[in-house]
C-alpha cells in the first residue's frame, strides 16, 4: 500500500477549501487520525488518515528541521 509521504509540522494543501477562505493546513498530530489545523483561522480538526490520504492534494512546506548541525 503506498500511502502519501508526510511528517509532522508539513503543511499540505487539500483538495477543498475551508470555509474561511484558505486551504493550506498544518499536520499537528499522527496516528490512526491526523490532526490538522487550518493556516487561516486556526480551526484544528482530526480526521482519519486514509481519509485525510485521499482529500490531501500536495505538500506545500516541508517541516522546519528542530535542530540543524
Amino acid at each position: 500500500m503506498n500511502g502519501k509521504i508526510f511528517e509532522l509540522g508539513d503543511v499540505v494543501e487539500m483538495k477543498k477549501q475551508h470555509p474561511c477562505g484558505t486551504n493550506e493546513w498544518k499536520v499537528i498530530r499522527m496516528g490512526a487520525d491526523v490532526r490538522i489545523k487550518c493556516e487561516g483561522c486556526q480551526h484544528s480538526v482530526m480526521i482519519p488518515r486514509r481519509e485525510f490520504e485521499k482529500k490531501m492534494k500536495k505538500i506545500v512546506k516541508k517541516a522546519e528541521l528542530a535542530s540543524e548541525e
